[in-house]
């Protein structure tokens, strides 16, 4: 699953590999040891209740928090007291934002068609280039989850 990176010097592609999953003040969720991915950094996970694209928003939770990334399915599956492990990619960076590409998708992983054309429309180079980045992460995600058990 990809991650957007909350702080700079984390590169689109960087696979990261959770220690800690923290909420929105910076409790911990789930903390435990990483899964062992080779080359991949260990990271603080944020469980963000929505997506941010604000490269300042993004500075703030890092302040805030302490992560290093952000994604919205790891809150949910470190509450369950379940998590063994977060693999995540970075496809965004606050040097590099979503351009609005993130009004295209639907909770539980649909498109939201319209929003993708919208976002087009506005800003059709950073559309092409997030979604051209979030690809290419998922590429990295996949050769490094080949690892795993």
């Amino acid at each position: 699953m990809r991650a957007w990176a909350l702080r700079y010097g984390l590169p689109a592609g960087t696979v990261l590999d959770a220690t800690r999953v923290v909420d929105g003040r910076g409790e911990v969720l789930w903390e435990g040891q990483s899964l062992g991915v080779p080359g991949a950094r260990p990271a603080t996970i944020l469980a963000a209740e929505a997506i941010v694209d604000s490269a300042e928003e993004r500075r703030l939770l890092h302040e805030r928090t302490g992560a290093d990334a952000a994604d919205l399915e790891s809150g949910p599956l470190a509450r369950t007291g379940r998590l063994h492990g977060v693999l995540r990619v970075v496809s965004d960076t606050p040097e590099r934002p979503l351009s609005g590409i993130e009004a295209g998708a639907r909770p539980g992983g649909g498109y939201d068609w319209r929003g993708l054309v919208r976002a087009f429309v506005r800003e059709p180079r950073g559309v092409a280039r997030a979604a051209s980045d979030a690809r290419r992460a998922l590429g990295w995600l996949g050769a490094a989850a080949e690892v795993l058990p």
